[in-house]
């Protein structure tokens, strides 16, 4: 069980990287203080595939209607995708995600929303990005990097760079379960973004990829307590300097008929992790979350230093 010695233990090892500042967020002509203000990324999934079947939509119309939808409901960002990234399921060629995504994009964006696009597909993103997208989820390994870098800076695109160990997230033979996963991280995203920014990319956000799937052999308990140290440790990602993004897990083993709450519960284990920007599928549920979790701050807790003493 998770307790108040365990997380005390935590920032007391790694008391350097809790106060670390990170850059805002940049989306379009937006800039978003994440640490004041987190943003909030609502998911619509174009592939039949997806596991979280609330998210998928059957026809443009749907998934412009869903985006609609998460931005009203309070999404600073609608993330789009028309693959899913289990390796067990069909693998959807670039043309064919081109022709969904795009009318999807064009929609959106032509209504102000600002629209994320996952895919680890190079002729993808540009399709996309000329579409209007303003962000990329990518998906992709180091492989690809040299021709999706210069696309993201041609366009003054923002990118969430993921921890992808292999080709692309649906390549789960290369990710494994670390203890600590975060030193490899640091030396994986360093060596990422210094590349990025060498071409000229400078709106750059890292996901640790915790929501990609791994090999049926690694047991649900097992992710999911990788995924619960990941989330609490990623305060140490702050030495990069960029902001952070979390894909929150669902956990089907753990909360089965309950599982559209575990987003919620893992949100809470995100904040105290010094997340900055939540991928959900349950955009109210965290928005909630996230708003109790400011309002009360520490003077709810007898810790306001500014509180005045009586005696």
């Amino acid at each position: 069980m998770i307790s108040l010695t365990d997380l005390i233990d935590l920032a007391r090892r790694f008391e350097d990287d809790l106060s670390l500042p990170v850059d805002p967020l940049r989306v379009g002509d937006r800039e978003i203080d994440v640490d004041t203000t987190p943003a909030i990324m609502g998911c619509v999934n174009l592939s039949q595939d997806s596991t979280y079947r609330e998210s998928i939509a059957t026809s443009t119309h749907s998934a412009i209607r869903k985006g609609r939808i998460l931005a009203a409901q309070g999404a600073d960002i609608v993330d789009v995708g028309a693959e899913s990234s289990n390796p067990h399921t069909v693998q959807v060629t670039a043309q064919e995600q081109i022709s969904a995504l795009v009318p999807v994009v064009k929609g959106l964006t032509s209504e102000g929303i600002a629209v994320s696009i996952e895919t680890y597909e190079p002729a993808v993103a540009r399709s996309c990005l000329e579409a209007g997208a303003l962000l990329l989820n990518y998906s992709g390994g180091l492989a690809s990097d040299g021709e999706i870098f210069p696309m993201l800076a041609d366009h003054q695109a923002t990118v969430i760079l993921c921890y992808v160990e292999g080709q692309n997230s649906r390549d789960v033979s290369a990710k494994g379960i670390d203890q600590d996963p975060i030193p490899r991280m640091l030396d994986y995203f360093e060596r990422r973004v210094d590349h990025a920014r060498s071409v000229g990319v400078d709106r750059i956000v890292i996901d640790p990829g915790i929501g990609f799937s791994h090999e049926r052999s690694v047991a649900a308990n097992i992710r999911t307590h990788y995924q619960g140290r990941a989330l609490l440790n990623t305060f140490r990602l702050r030495r990069i300097g960029i902001p952070i993004c979390h894909a929150l897990p669902h956990a089907f083993g753990l909360f089965e008929d309950e599982f559209r709450t575990a987003e919620g519960f893992f949100t809470v284990l995100a904040h105290l992790g010094g997340t900055g920007i939540y991928r959900t599928h349950e955009v109210p549920q965290i928005r909630a979350i996230l708003t109790a979790l400011r309002a009360l701050g520490p003077q709810a807790f007898g810790l306001d230093k500014t509180e005045p003493t009586t005696h």
